[in-house]
């Protein structure tokens, strides 16, 4: 491979740099919005085996969410080892809860698949598959609640319950077209961008369906045992997925205030005290997004020590598989190509 010229190997440390600072900047900005002091008293009050239950779950969605990026390396074929992949996501996932999908989700993706030796258009692949595989159990999961009416919204909200259950209606006529695109549409594929995508078998879409489906119900259940199991689960995790969209509209880093704004509003007729839900979801916030945060941190830092090193192990294994198989690997992982041509290979993903 060519060395790259000298003033773009300067040009992307001047980036690095810009992207580490700002990465440190969003984090000083997001810790001082939040009151620590109550954060600890919440956490060391709380109930013991619910507190368990919870940091449990947190390890299961941690979980499931990697195999979001399992899912895109059976979808790419690159040849990163699952545990790297594994790695990666939950750095990304993270940083992306804490810090908005542009730094998580976008910006710790580029940065730490292209520094493991995985090519830019690769990279946009498996971030396409990773978003598109998250949404999709979100609308299933909200096809199904809002359709049948768990969730009862307080008079004069923004949006009636009949509305919730035409959007429930349509989220799951969307699921439909996806399965039926899936299993028998002609044109599998389309270009945005440079970027061919290719529509995966019905078979793999039902696998993304299952494991965002679960990752999002693991969600719901942590908030259910901390709110003590008072409300009906189903309900909760209704609310939840309410305030995921409200988020992501109104585009606040973690959903500061706005997870506790819905929360509050549609849990008004359920029993449950201000001070219940608040101590509840400040638990929440503490398990699921600062801790694993600082997790995170430590172990991007590591994996960017140690990056050179398990790049050159890769370029090393994928030469020595492709001596033996006699083909190139369309990922090699030192090619920098711009094509972005891939057909998934056949039976990559078993249902």
């Amino acid at each position: 491979m060519a060395k790259s010229h000298p003033k773009w190997r300067k040009a992307k440390k001047i980036l690095t740099w810009l992207f580490f600072i700002a990465v440190i900047v969003l984090i000083v900005l997001y810790a001082q919005k939040v009151d620590w002091e109550e954060v600890w008293k919440v956490i060391r009050d709380y109930n013991r085996t619910a507190l368990l239950s919870a940091i449990a779950l947190v390890i299961v969605s941690y979980v499931l969410y990697g195999f979001y990026d399992l899912l895109g390396r059976a979808y790419c074929g690159h040849k990163l080892a699952k545990r790297q992949v594994m790695l990666v996501s939950f750095i990304c996932y993270a940083f992306n809860l804490t810090l908005s999908t542009w730094v998580g989700g976008v910006g710790m993706r580029y940065r730490l698949y292209s520094r493991l030796g995985l090519p830019g258009s690769t990279i946009t692949r498996i971030f396409s598959l990773s978003i598109t595989t998250n949404w999709l159990g979100y609308i299933l999961l909200g096809g199904v609640i809002f359709s049948i009416g768990v969730v009862q919204l307080p008079a004069h909200w923004y949006i009636n319950e009949s509305t919730l259950r035409i959007i429930g209606l349509a989220l799951l006529a969307f699921i439909g077209f996806y399965l039926w695109a899936c299993g028998f549409a002609k044109r599998r594929h389309m270009t945005i961008k440079g970027q061919k995508l290719v529509l995966p078998s019905w078979k793999f879409a039902i696998v993304q369906l299952l494991i965002s489906s679960a990752n999002w119900m693991a969600m719901g259940a942590i908030i259910w045992l901390l709110l003590g199991q008072q409300v009906d689960y189903f309900f909760v995790l209704g609310v939840l997925l309410v305030s995921s969209i409200a988020g992501v509209i109104i585009h606040i880093p973690a959903g500061i205030g706005v997870l506790e704004a819905v929360f509050i509003a549609l849990l008004a007729g359920e029993h449950v005290s201000h001070g219940a839900i608040i101590a509840a979801l400040l638990a929440y916030r503490m398990l699921y997004f600062f801790a694993p945060l600082l997790i995170a941190i430590i172990c991007y830092l590591v994996l960017e020590s140690r990056a050179k090193k398990l790049r050159a192990k890769n370029e090393k294994k994928l030469a020595s598989a492709e001596q033996k198989s006699g083909t190139p690997d369309e990922n090699r992982v030192e090619s920098h190509t711009k094509e972005a041509r891939f057909t998934p290979r056949e039976g990559e993903v078993k249902g």
